[in-house]
């Protein structure tokens, strides 16, 4: 099972959600949050996907966009 691959399909909020929270916590130290540097890889390949697949999340209303989709996302109570 080693080369197979797998597939995750996320909403456009969702990947913008996902970046932004995977961008701050790989700007924090690691080993402190994910105690198991195996995890490590996975999560800075998923960001690095995120990134070049949402090109608009560095623009100037990055931050409006964000909070719109956060917004969306979260569950009505």
């Amino acid at each position: 099972m080693g080369c197979s691959q797998v597939t995750i399909e996320l909403t456009a909020d969702e990947a913008l959600v996902l970046s932004h929270r995977l961008e701050k916590l790989q700007m924090t130290d690691l080993s402190r949050v994910v105690d198991d540097p195996a995890v490590w890889a996975p999560i800075h390949r998923i960001a690095g996907t995120l990134d070049k697949a949402l090109p608009e999340q560095f623009a100037r209303d990055d931050d409006g966009r964000l909070e719109a989709a956060r917004r969306r996302l979260r569950p009505e109570v």
